[in-house]
């Protein structure tokens, strides 16, 4: 590992959500005891089928869910820590009587880091609101934040930021039911560009858009983060765009994480098998490569999040998956070069 200290660090982190069954109450475990790292203008993707907790991540690290436990690390500050002690294995530490042994709990108001740590959401129809004009979305944070003062300098930089993400200064009176799917995204962009943040979470931001308008946003992110030096969280379900955006990809399945290490290194030298199914997917343009290629199918389905099979959540479609798959869930090792993989057996 270089260095550099991180901007973002997450350490055990869990995100249960109460589900009535009947007369009881069981957790969904959504994000369960997942550890990562984010450095300054770095972007990390994160990729997953439906269900497996990425947007929880993202919506969990900006505290628009109250987490369940762990520790969130942002610039320096310590965002929540749940007070649990961890041993070098990543076990919780108990006492005498097995109960967990645990610091001080820490839980801060999150209105000042707002201004450090933004979102652009996956639906660009629904995150913005169809009342206010796309000069008042785009203005809000400023006038959350007071980050003007007078008028005439909100409206200059209103426009500033519509520059910023290709809109023009006449659409600044419109509503947003009047643009198309790409423009909606550049306002919610703008918007979450307002305040200047270090950190986006962005939420699916491509994939509710068509095919010919993705790689014009995908290419907006980069010239962005080239611009203000931001560090992203790109939650995609499209390999080749995270491939293309990304410096390091991580890969869930149902709140766990698998495999994580740099974009180059995991598209040519992927080792969990999970990981190695969803690369398997990606469609390859050349026929003749494309022909050659062999499709990794998984078998069975995707277990439900409120019944968890034990250990390792994939030995159930898992071709390699032995006894000790079913006894304890892997931690993420070392593997070389920044690779990081939850494996018993590969």
């Amino acid at each position: 590992m270089s260095e550099e200290k991180n901007l973002l660090e997450v350490s055990h982190l869990k995100q249960y959500f109460p589900v009535r069954k009947g007369f009881h109450t069981i957790p969904l475990k959504a994000v369960d005891d997942i550890s990562f790292a984010i450095k300054p203008g770095e972007t990390l993707g994160l990729v997953g089928e439906s269900g497996c907790g990425k947007t929880t991540v993202g919506r969990t690290l900006l505290r628009l869910y109250q987490p369940t436990a762990g520790r969130i690390v942002f610039d320096g500050d310590v965002l929540f820590d749940s007070g649990e002690q961890y041993d070098e294995e990543g076990k919780i530490i108990v006492d005498a009587n097995g109960k967990p042994v645990k610091n001080k709990s820490i839980d801060v108001d999150m209105l000042p880091y707002r201004k450090k740590m933004q979102m652009v959401f996956q639906d660009p129809y629904s995150s913005l609101n169809p009342r206010m004009t796309v000069e008042d979305i785009i203005g809000e944070p400023l006038d959350v934040h007071k980050l003007y003062s007078s008028r005439a300098e909100r409206r200059d930089r209103i426009l500033e930021l519509m520059g910023y993400v290709g809109l023009n200064a006449e659409h600044a009176t419109r509503y947003a039911h009047e643009f198309s799917g790409g423009q909606r995204q550049r306002i919610g962009i703008a918007r979450a560009l307002a305040v200047r943040p270090k950190f986006i979470v962005c939420d699916e931001p491509v994939s509710a858009l068509d095919v010919s308008i993705q790689a014009q946003v995908v290419n907006m992110f980069e010239d962005l983060q080239k611009k203000f030096g931001m560090a992203y969280l790109f939650i995609a379900h499209d390999l080749l765009i995270v491939q293309h955006i990304s410096d390091r990809i991580a890969v869930m399945y149902l709140g766990k994480m698998m495999e994580i290490a740099p974009s180059d290194e995991l598209n040519n030298h992927p080792i969990h098998p999970y990981t190695l199914s969803l690369l398997s997917a990606v469609p390859i343009p050349d026929p003749e490569t494309a022909r050659k290629s062999h499709r990794i199918v998984l078998e069975g389905d995707v277990p439900s999040p409120l019944n968890m099979p034990s250990g390792c959540p994939f030995r159930t479609r898992c071709a390699y998956a032995t006894e000790q798959c079913a006894k304890e869930m892997p931690p993420l090792t070392d593997r070389g070069g920044e690779h990081f993989v939850a494996c018993w057996n590969k």
